[in-house]
């Protein structure tokens, strides 16, 4: 049975972990830590969790956390960096949900980031936990950047078509979409009830601080300069994210459809869907699938595909336990094997 802690546990990723662990049958949730709700039932903060999750939160105790086998970091951007390298040191695994480790140049997470890296020497050891790219080094990985949301679809979406040269990598467009939980829990005018309902609008067109993530792991398969312009919109519901994807073919002629079923055919959580089908987010929501739907409109030389996945799920804490269950070698589904909520 996997020992496993979570550090930061009351935010929508936390929740969505504890959910995970609760119901996996290979692992055993240890700790829960919080500082600023030290001493509260976690079914009292989570009334979702009563009579699943019996433990109370503490403070992030490293002595404590020591005897875990795993750790998950559900904390904010900018924490799991000061206290990864002394878990590290006592044989704990990491598998960190925030953006830390995520990027390999620590200049440019800099950037991005707005604060100094901590341990700019983990960034060069952190393996980055997209399995369907990096499954051999999440095997042998003591810490995995767990991948942001909009990365995970985005990449998969446009992973056929660059390890197969089939585009040119140099006019990518990502046009993203995400519910309002992907923002987390923090309190923001833009995403109260009156600002998000019955609107839709796009942010940070300008430049979002996924965009380095993504371009690094596109960059990694492809031959060529990557050229990639990412907006990302905020829709007016809870969970999910939609990414239409579109790249121009070196040859209209190329079986996109065959490509992709091809590719991720041994791949647990992408779906590739029929001809000529629409994936919506209410067919993944609570699940840890990304479905994926190729289209190539008037026969012409641009490539659409269209992406959807739950941001809490595979976009987050789903893809986290699978990260986990590679690490200790358990099959990938375990644990996250369920049909997604509909309606």
């Amino acid at each position: 049975m996997i020992k496993t802690g979570i550090i930061g546990a009351t935010g929508y990723t936390g929740v969505e972990l504890m959910r995970l662990i609760a119901g996996h049958p290979g692992a055993e949730l240890r700790i829960v830590t919080s500082r600023s709700e030290a001493g509260k039932a976690v079914s009292d903060f989570f009334p979702s969790l009563r009579g699943i999750i019996d433990l109370s939160y503490t403070e992030p105790d490293t002595k404590a956390l020591s005897g875990c086998d795993v750790v998950f970091f559900a904390t904010p951007n900018g924490t799991a960096m000061h206290q990864a390298r002394e878990l590290l040191d006592k044989g704990v695994k990491i598998i960190d949900l925030s953006a830390d480790f995520r990027l390999k140049n620590a200049t440019e997470w800099e950037k991005w980031y707005g604060q100094q890296h901590a341990c700019p020497d983990l960034l060069e050891a952190a393996v980055y936990g997209l399995p369907e790219m990096n499954r051999k080094d999440i095997k042998q990985a003591q810490l995995v950047a767990n991948p942001g949301c909009y990365p995970t679809a985005i990449q998969l979406g446009f992973l056929p078509l660059l390890e197969h040269k089939l585009v040119d990598p140099g006019s990518l467009i990502a046009d993203a979409k995400s519910g309002v939980s992907g923002a987390g829990r923090k309190m923001s005018l833009m995403y109260h009830y009156c600002e998000a309902g019955d609107s839709f609008s796009a942010y940070a067109a300008s430049g979002h601080r996924h965009l380095p993530e993504i371009r690094q792991g596109l960059q990694s398969v492809c031959e060529g300069e990557l050229g990639l312009v990412f907006v990302p919109h905020l829709l007016p519901m809870i969970r999910g994210i939609h990414a239409t994807l579109y790249a121009t073919l070196k040859d209209s002629s190329v079986d996109l459809q065959g490509v992709y079923e091809k590719r991720f055919r041994q791949e647990p959580f992408v779906d590739v869907m029929p001809p000529g089908s629409h994936p919506n987010t209410n067919s993944v929501r609570g699940s840890n699938v990304c479905r994926i739907a190729c289209h190539q409109p008037q026969n012409g030389n641009t490539a659409v595909i269209l992406a959807v996945e739950d941001n809490l799920v595979k976009g987050a804490a789903g893809q986290a336990i699978q990260n986990m269950n590679i690490m200790f070698e358990l099959p990938e589904t375990t644990g996250l094997v369920s049909a997604g909520c509909y309606p």
